[in-house]
């Protein structure tokens, strides 16, 4: 004889609940529930920080016209009124981001240029600097030479250039005096020598092509030998120094 249907569903109901009752996701009404953490609130530097690396970012995107507070925010996945808050508006954050990135590039370049060393070597060093920061912080860099809408506390890229061409002043003038050339003219070379590898960096932001090493070689042969001795093969100092295995 068959089983009668009400003992089967009931049965069915029965196993149904005991499931349910075992599985803590599906207790409540049988709706599955997934635990969630709970959100963990930043403090008040390290979101400053990161609104200035979502700004910096957009900012490198798409320009300061381009750029908009509601974007910054919604990148950051907080409301408009805190970005205000830390920076008061977009022109105060764009004003951080670059004063940022200027101290940051200038601190690479016065280091390379306050060790000890041969001037061509020193040149080497400043040229490996700019393209070292142009291939690890492209983003800043692309904000740098961008013209500026608003000033910042540092000024512009131009007048970082002329800070980084005045302590090469200081390196040529010793130079200069040690060979009897006249110092007055130190000025102009560093402003061109500068000028030269920072032009330099822009395009080959573009291009990266050749390496980096072979760009800084490059520059430092016409910029010490000059277009009438060019060495055919350039290598830089103390690249070659590795290869013959001296210190």
């Amino acid at each position: 004889m068959a089983e009668p249907a009400a003992p089967r569903e009931a049965q069915r109901a029965e196993l149904t609940g005991a499931r349910l009752s075992s599985d803590p996701q599906r207790r409540a009404g049988g709706m599955s529930r997934v635990p969630t953490s709970p959100r963990v609130r930043m403090t008040g530097q390290a979101r400053r920080e990161q609104l200035l690396d979502v700004g910096r970012a957009l900012f490198a995107e798409k320009g300061y016209q381009g750029a908009s507070i509601e974007e910054v925010a919604h990148r950051a996945g907080v409301s408009k009124p805190v970005v205000y808050e830390h920076f008061g508006g977009k022109e105060g954050l764009y004003a951080v981001v670059v004063e940022r990135e200027m101290r940051e590039l200038l601190e690479h370049i016065t280091s390379a240029l306050s060790t000890a060393g041969h001037p061509r070597e020193l040149l080497e060093q400043a040229a490996l600097a700019l393209l070292d920061y142009i291939q690890d912080s492209s983003d800043g860099f692309r904000i740098l030479v961008r013209d500026s809408p608003v000033a910042s506390e540092g000024g512009t890229f131009s007048s970082l250039l002329s800070d980084i061409a005045r302590r090469v002043e200081h390196i040529l003038g010793r130079e200069f005096a040690a060979r009897g050339y006249d110092t007055a003219l130190a000025g102009l070379f560093s402003q061109s020598l500068v000028g030269m590898v920072a032009l330099t960096g822009q395009w080959w932001l573009q291009v990266r092509s050749p390496g980096k090493d072979e760009v800084a070689a490059h520059l430092v042969n016409l910029a010490w030998n000059g277009l009438s001795h060019l060495e055919h093969d350039p290598l830089l100092r103390h690249r070659a120094a590795i290869r013959r295995g001296t210190p």
